[in-house]
């Protein structure tokens, strides 16, 4: 006797059950997504520049600094992280342990970063835009942000593949810099460890003050519990991200701020454009 086929409400509700978001990043991928929110190549030649300017040879020093204190927050993220994996980042986070008013409080920093950071970074690629184009550093950074939002429309997967050939392009020159530099030496290793700027020598309290921006510079790993709800395996993925992007994105800035602190023949020039 033929089966009775179940009613259409019947089979569209089991349907419905049976539909879940596909979770299709890795570490690999988690890795690559949060490496272009720290951005290697526009930290180095974007952010650490005014850097140098205040610190002098002392930047290397502020760096290493904020990776190590950076080791203790990617321990926190990377804990929070796979306890909570959200999507909401620290709003999930934090409202699970304090509670909802300390996770909104949190959503409205994260929402004014989110407005602030994105226009620096264009400004800043605008410059260099300009040196090489006749365009005006206004368009280009608007072009800079339009680029992005476009990127930010498309899926994870592909985000990550697009944000990973950006990254090789990246590398590509982070190396060429730091490849210059330490062929090109004039200054012996005792100048990281001994902050100056010209004639004038610079204090370990300056080295300090300037961990706010050189924190800025490599913080960007935290983006990647933002991603555990299309994270594989969250639990593991997750923390494995968080560490894997503060290690390369270490590397990939600090290599070649050492190579420009050793190369640069007067020290007073590292108050212009090392770049």
């Amino acid at each position: 006797m033929p089966r009775t086929p179940a009613p259409p409400d019947m089979t569209d509700t089991a349907q419905t059950k049976n539909r879940t978001l596909t979770r299709s990043i890795g570490v690999g991928g988690g890795t690559l997504l949060t490496l272009s929110c720290v951005t290697p190549a526009s930290s180095l030649f974007v952010l650490v520049p005014p850097l140098f300017a205040d610190l002098g040879t002392g930047t290397a020093l502020a760096i290493a600094l904020a990776v190590l204190l950076c080791v203790g927050i990617a321990c926190c993220y990377a804990e929070l992280g796979t306890l909570v994996p959200s999507a909401g980042g620290e709003y999930a986070m934090v409202t699970t342990v304090a509670n909802r008013f300390a996770g909104w409080l949190t959503f409205v920093l994260s929402f004014v970063v989110i407005l602030v950071v994105p226009p620096i970074i264009a400004i800043g690629v605008a410059d260099y835009v300009a040196a090489v184009a006749d365009i005006d550093p206004s368009v280009a950074g608007a072009l800079v942000m339009l680029a992005g939002t476009v990127m930010g429309l498309l899926n994870l997967r592909s985000n990550a593949w697009i944000t990973g050939i950006f990254l090789v392009i990246e590398l590509v020159a982070i190396f060429a810099v730091s490849l210059l530099g330490f062929t090109h030496t004039t200054h012996s290793p005792a100048v990281l460890v001994t902050p100056s700027l010209g004639t004038s020598g610079i204090g370990l309290i300056a080295v300090v003050a300037g961990l706010a921006v050189a924190l800025f510079v490599v913080q960007g790993f935290s983006t990647a519990v933002y991603l555990a709800e299309e994270m594989r395996e969250p639990r593991r993925t997750v923390a494995r991200t968080v560490f894997w992007t503060l290690g390369i994105s270490a590397v990939v800035i600090l290599v070649p701020v050492v190579a420009i602190t050793l190369a640069v023949p007067d020290t007073a020039a590292l108050a212009g454009d090392p770049a």
